[in-house]
């Protein structure tokens, strides 16, 4: 007599924890770097996108190595504030509601204090914090933000460490991690998440052009982190986690993915 194989975890051989199937996420910055690893990432857990950036061409890129279907871009220019209320009809969030947005856009200016004048703080304001604040106040509307949806914020380990010239973007990124304990609080009624995901050094194109500023390598950079540079992918994985439902019970929470950087403490 055939004895059928025990399953000894108790769990259904389909059982896909991180599978997105059946939401729709809206990603800004989307364009390139982390904005597109998490874009390739959640379509091929089985989101149904929206990408937001700037620069129409490279959306298409990103666009374009997409799977799945009913995918969607726009290019917007998320520093004109005033104009994001409209977002939410643009991309028809009455008739399909979001489940998910991901802000990933963001810069990097490297400042020293005498020159960060009012305009490089706010300008660094405007699309690194401003945008996710105006974006989750329009799009957390039960008209247009499904029950159980999450908000994620790239932030940087940077919202810790202080470095010389970072103080318009280290500033940028406390807030955040602030904003979404929050967000959390305030949203919870809804039962919407918020979170962070805060990167340290990670091969993006915003990297190489901050590296070059700072006269600093990619060894440089690798050496502050005991598993060296990271990928645009690492972060891309823990931000499809926090917008999947294996991470229903994480809200207010600041999640490092830094290679050890911040264990080094230096």
């Amino acid at each position: 007599m055939s004895v059928a194989p025990v399953n000894i975890n108790n769990v259904a051989p389909e059982y896909q924890p991180m599978d997105l199937s059946g939401k729709r996420v809206l990603i800004s910055g989307a364009s390139s770097g982390i904005g597109r690893a998490c874009a390739i990432e959640l379509a091929a857990l089985g989101a149904e996108l929206v990408l937001i950036g700037r620069n129409q061409e490279r959306l298409a890129e990103t666009y374009a190595r997409l799977t799945g279907s009913g995918h969607q871009m726009l290019a917007f220019d998320l520093l004109k504030i005033e104009e994001i209320a409209a977002l939410p009809d643009l991309v028809k969030a009455r008739e399909r509601k979001l489940s998910g947005l991901v802000h990933s856009a963001g810069i990097c200016p490297i400042v020293p204090l005498t020159a960060t004048t009012p305009k490089v703080l706010q300008d660094t304001f405007r699309i690194n914090f401003d945008a996710f604040a105006e974006l989750s106040r329009q799009f957390t509307k039960r008209l247009y933000f499904s029950d159980g949806g999450s908000l994620v914020a790239i932030s940087s380990v940077s919202s810790q460490i202080g470095w010389p010239g970072g103080s318009a973007y280290c500033s940028t990124k406390a807030a955040l991690d602030g904003f979404v304990r929050v967000l959390a609080l305030e949203l919870a009624r809804k039962n919407i998440r918020a979170n962070t995901v805060c990167p340290s050094n990670i091969k993006t194109t915003m990297l190489d052009v901050a590296s070059g500023e700072a006269k600093k390598t990619d060894d440089d950079r690798a050496d502050v982190q005991p598993l060296g540079l990271g990928e645009a992918e690492d972060i891309a994985h823990a931000v499809a986690f926090l917008v999947s439902d294996s991470a229903k019970f994480i809200t207010g929470s600041n999640l490092v993915v830094d290679g050890g950087y911040l264990a080094m403490g230096r």
